[in-house]
């Protein structure tokens, strides 16, 4: 018995498709953090487990959805995610032999509306998990989870469908930013010239070849810049941070 568990906001033009691909599941929790599109309406036609809580940061609010579900094993998915059929196989075989407690999901995106090369490198995330050895940090707009036991890599991959468009993808990196820098802040880190000036390149080169984007054509370009730019962006702004704390302390 799984239970899926998912926090979502407007996201009418995608969880039709997400809960879908989880119907056949013991359980869906959905935590709403103040939807006014049709995203409740939606929602309503494969579950009654729906609940309100304003948001409290991606780990918290995580954290808080995964203490609803009522089942050991658990499933988190986003709105503008779909389990593909392959891995639904992969995720009860795995329940069903017990070896593992938790399992690293591939990601399959999609950028301006169109599949990334099967080619380009995967991400990975940890999705799967039994809940009572699962804990989420404290991140705001990130989450990390920490599982206590073996995990598994599985296979066949999770479609993911946000970045429809550049300022979608843009708009996330600069919300992403904001919040990663005052994370590292918060945790005393301070910003490195060196690592302002070369994470740009850096990073463009790591998503261009060694992460094979340039097999993407024109879309794999424009989605390493903004990669790359994702990267000096949280740096920029952790100097920000640090400026403002020097001005104030004077």
């Amino acid at each position: 018995m799984i239970s899926v568990f998912l926090v979502v906001q407007n996201e009418e033009k995608n969880i039709a498709r997400a809960l879908e691909s989880v119907k056949d599941f013991a359980e869906i929790v959905i935590v709403d953090s103040g939807s006014t599109d049709k995203t409740l309406e939606i929602a309503r036609r494969y579950t009654d487990r729906i609940y309100h809580q304003a948001w409290l940061g991606m780990a918290r609010q995580k954290a808080f959805a995964k203490e609803l579900c009522t089942h050991e094993w658990v499933l988190n998915l986003d709105g503008d995610e779909e389990l593909t059929p392959a891995l639904r196989e992969e995720i009860q075989t795995l329940v069903a032999q017990n070896q593992f407690v938790g399992a690293s999901l591939p990601f399959q995106e999609y950028f301006l509306g169109r599949k990334i090369h099967p080619k380009t490198k995967q991400n990975r995330h940890l999705r799967l998990f039994r809940k009572s050895l699962g804990e989420y940090g404290h991140e705001r707009d990130h989450e990390s989870l920490t599982i206590n036991g073996p995990i598994a890599k599985l296979k066949a991959p999770v479609n993911h469908y946000g970045e429809f468009s550049i300022a979608v993808k843009v708009d996330k990196i600069n919300r992403y930013s904001t919040s990663k820098a005052l994370d590292k802040f918060e945790a005393g880190k301070s910003s490195s010239l060196a690592k302002l000036l070369l994470v740009f390149p850096v990073m463009f080169f790591k998503s261009y070849v060694l992460r094979r984007n340039y097999l993407n054509g024109r879309r794999g370009f424009i989605g390493s810049v903004v990669n790359a730019f994702y990267a000096f962006l949280k740096e920029a702004k952790l100097y920000e941070q640090n400026v403002a704390r020097d001005t104030e302390s004077k």
